[in-house]
């Protein structure tokens, strides 16, 4: 479905070149998003979700976990580093009936290694991409407002904060910020 193409050759040396491959992910693939998951959410939430309820969020999206979502035909688009996956979005319809968006980017997150070199914006541009050819024009994703890296990446994008909410977290209530880009 238009995941098909995106691969830029990186030059380190003259003598090595890495892949880099935007696709849809595969079941074999399993494992390595739920590594993927792991490493970003612990880095992104560490400080901000209470340690023990991000345990728990963690280990609910174990390899089995992204198997069926997978095999169920979620769209979870990777970014391939080499032989690493290095992130991954997964994303589809908007969930919130209170905004007037089409599309909802429901995660996108990259190992903490590879944060930083632009690799988060050509994976947000895939999965709009993906969203668009769907006829999924307009699009929405939710930030924890304590979260500053995924704040700024989202504004450096052209998001416009157009939504407030919370969640829970154990005993701690986070906020979080809907941004939006329209068609």
């Amino acid at each position: 479905m238009g995941l098909e193409g995106p691969q830029v050759r990186c030059f380190y040396s003259a003598m090595s070149t890495t892949l880099i491959e935007i696709r849809r992910a595969k079941a074999s693939d399993a494992t390595e998003v739920a590594e993927t998951h792991d490493e970003a959410w612990r880095t992104a939430y560490q400080g901000i979700i209470p340690g023990n309820e991000l345990d728990k969020l963690i280990s609910r999206r174990g390899p089995d976990w992204w198997d069926s979502a997978i095999r169920k035909g979620s769209r979870i688009t990777i970014l391939q580093f080499g032989d690493e996956v290095a992130g991954y979005a997964n994303y589809g319809r908007n969930r919130a009936r209170s905004l007037f968006y089409d599309g909802e980017i429901y995660e996108l997150y990259l190992r903490p290694e590879y944060q930083g070199l632009g690799f988060g914006r050509r994976l947000f541009n895939a999965a709009r991409k993906d969203l668009v050819q769907s006829g999924l024009k307009s699009l929405v994703v939710w930030a924890l407002s304590d979260n500053e890296p995924a704040v700024e990446f989202y504004r450096a994008l052209g998001g416009r904060a157009v939504a407030r909410s919370s969640e829970r977290f154990g005993p701690k209530t986070l906020d979080k910020v809907a941004y939006a880009w329209q068609g």
